[in-house]
């Protein structure tokens, strides 16, 4: 049995909600390179729980309503 794990995320959603946040002012608040924002918000790169809290913080919101995390699991394998 193999189970696959995904991560997709709200951020994009959340900085538009957030009078249109840009990529950079993110990286700023979470102390990372807007080059991080984008691959995380593109599905490219897992952030730390860190930086996955600080994210979320950054919106006032819960890491879950940022952050999904779903786990598939196979049973034919």
């Amino acid at each position: 049995m193999k189970n696959k794990c995904t991560i997709t995320n709200k951020i994009r959603e959340h900085r538009f909600f957030a009078n249109e946040m840009t990529q950079q002012q993110l990286a700023e608040i979470a102390g990372v390179s807007r080059q991080t924002i984008i691959a995380i918000e593109a599905g490219k790169y897992s952030p730390s729980l860190e930086l996955a809290f600080k994210i979320a913080n950054a919106f006032d919101v819960k890491i879950d309503q940022i952050f999904i995390f779903k786990m598939e699991v196979n049973h034919n394998d």
